[in-house]
């Protein structure tokens, strides 16, 4: 190493540096030389490499040169290695034998610039042709277009250079993102195949029901609501028809058979009207009922007035009598301390003949008194069930006559008035929340039709809070749901009427959605479907200030619906 010693004659305080330096010597591997250390031996150098610069462990070009003291450098990841190696016994220089301790290595600085400024070819050469010093080529390669680099799609093991690259994944990789040309979704190519066939919600796909038609993927359910292929019962089947066929010829079984159908509802409503009668019979042997149970309650009021006050005196006679026992039972008393005395002093028999009278003259109003609070007890437990069947007959008679209201005021033509008093203070209760709303009586669209109610809010509700008076109608459960057509299809009008007798009228009307579940058949155990109608209906101002109709008269409104079913206006005009 004579050369070597020679060429580091300027470096001579490297090799003599201080003990922080010697521990500075087995640091980290600086970053260019770590990236470099898998293409070490497939270096070209512009020159011949010096032998100096030669590791004698891995015989390539020495990165992160460690100098021993016998003068030859190592690289760092060789030395390392090699005293890894040899920890049972001293390690020794490949060269000339001479031992190596980690105490006596130092980084040579000197010979590490050295190093990283010889040139290099590129690794890619000849393709490449670029010439740049050792610690520069990690950066070229990482920018050099003649790289062999791999498909960054995950599937794809396709390797070839930096320059191709984006071409390939723009045009040839196989795996690559392209959009679905029906539902424009990005798919991996080599699985867009299998997308389209099996699951691409766009790609128009025969009916499952051989109807002949093609229909995108994602409408198949709703398609089947229409499909002219798919069986289904005639919509009269709650009425008796037992017709079931494909959808087209139930429909002309539909168009053939109305007076057939028609037969069959009248039958149907005959029925009910004579359910409605066995109803009202129902309604006034219950109404004769509530008369007689309000008979009896009086009879009842007018019984039970003596037994309190036969109870109050009675009261008053316990009370004197736990008074008189109270002094009975000190008399008694003091007569047991003059029995004691009277038989330490052995008094005469006529005294003895006296107490024993007074004795029993106590014990007998004792008797009494018990016999008094039995008595008292009995009488308390009779008032208490007179009492219990006094309110059991009351609540009756309650619910009596609330439904006999309803009965008195449920209207079967499908129109109502109603008459909404004390207006100015439930307006201010309800601006309060107070109630949040008033919900008319129920009436119904026929002896056997809907049952609906009418909802207003007076201090208006969404977007009339506090401007609008609000008029909602509501579809509630009745006892024909099962027989009536759904959803419910009838022209809805509400109109709040002038009072002044000039007939300007205020009115809306609505036709139902059809596929608004407010309209459908409600739940039996529901109160009634979400409320529909109009959060705008009339401004309060023009409500409460008189000008082309007085709406609000005498602190009173009177809201009127009307409903008008068009189908059977235009089966009537065809009979």
């Amino acid at each position: 190493m004579a050369a070597a010693d020679t060429k580091l004659g300027g470096c001579e305080e490297s090799r003599l540096g201080s003990e922080e330096t010697r521990t500075r010597s087995s640091g980290p591997v600086g970053s260019w030389e770590s990236e470099l250390t898998s293409i070490q031996h497939s270096l070209k150098f512009v020159l011949k490499l010096r032998e100096e610069f030669v590791c004698p462990i891995c015989r390539a070009v020495v990165l992160n040169p460690q100098q021993n003291s016998c003068g030859h450098i190592y690289c760092l990841h060789c030395l390392q290695g090699l005293l890894e190696s040899s920890s049972l016994s001293s390690a020794v220089c490949p060269v000339d034998g001479a031992v190596i301790t980690a105490a006596e290595v130092f980084q040579d600085n000197c010979c590490k610039r050295e190093i990283s400024s010889l040139e290099v070819f590129c690794t890619n050469s000849p393709a490449c042709t670029s010439v740049l010093t050792l610690h520069r080529l990690q950066e070229h390669l990482r920018l050099c277009p003649y790289e062999q680099l791999q498909c960054s799609s995950p599937a794809c093991r396709a390797v070839l250079q930096r320059r191709y690259l984006q071409q390939h994944l723009t045009n040839t990789c196989p795996h690559r993102l392209e959009p679905c040309p029906h539902c424009r979704r990005p798919h991996r190519l080599s699985l867009m195949q299998d997308h389209v066939q099996s699951s691409c919600p766009d790609v128009d796909v025969d009916c499952p029901n051989s109807c002949s038609l093609k229909v995108p993927r994602h409408t198949l359910t709703e398609h089947r609501e229409s499909c002219p292929e798919v069986h289904v019962n005639c919509p009269y089947r709650n009425f008796g028809c037992s017709v079931q066929d494909k959808r087209g010829k139930v429909k002309l079984h539909e168009d053939a058979a109305v007076s057939r159908h028609m037969l069959l509802v009248l039958r149907s409503n005959s029925d009910l009207e004579q359910q409605v009668e066995v109803l009202q019979e129902e309604a006034l042997l219950r109404q004769q009922d509530a008369q007689t149970d309000s008979l009896l309650l009086t009879g009842l009021q007018k019984r039970i007035q003596p037994l309190l006050k036969q109870s109050s005196c009675h009261e008053h006679a316990v009370s004197s009598a736990q008074r008189n026992l109270s002094r009975q039972q000190d008399v008694l008393s003091t007569v047991q301390l003059d029995v004691q005395q009277v038989s330490r002093g052995l008094p005469g028999r006529e005294e003895l003949e006296q107490l024993r009278q007074s004795l029993d003259a106590v014990m007998q109003e004792a008797s009494a008194a018990e016999a008094l609070r039995e008595h008292l007890g009995s009488l308390e437990e009779n008032l208490q069930r007179h009492a219990g069947l006094l309110d059991l007959h009351a609540a009756q008679l309650s619910h009596n006559k609330q439904r006999l209201q309803e009965l008195e005021a449920t209207s079967y033509d499908g129109k109502l008035i109603w008459k909404i008093k004390d207006f100015k203070r439930r307006q201010d209760a309800e601006a309060k929340g107070q109630p949040p709303c008033l919900s008319s009586v129920p009436f119904h669209t026929g002896r056997c039709g809907y049952k609906m109610a009418v909802k207003a809010y007076l201090n208006g509700d969404g977007e009339g809070r506090g401007t609008h008076l609000s008029l909602y109608v509501v579809l509630m459960p009745g006892d024909f749901d099962a027989l009536l057509p759904w959803p419910f299809r009838w022209t809805v009008s509400l109109s709040v009427l002038d009072q002044s007798g000039a007939g300007n009228n205020r009115s809306l009307s609505f036709r139902p959605d059809p596929a608004s579940k407010s309209f459908q058949q409600p739940a039996a155990e529901s109160v009634g479907n979400v409320a529909v109608g109009f959060s705008s209906f009339l401004p309060l101002n023009q409500l409460e200030t008189p000008g082309n109709g007085v709406y609000v008269k005498d602190d009173t409104l009177f809201v009127k619906i009307r409903n008008e079913n068009m189908d059977e206006v235009k089966v009537t005009g065809t009979f």
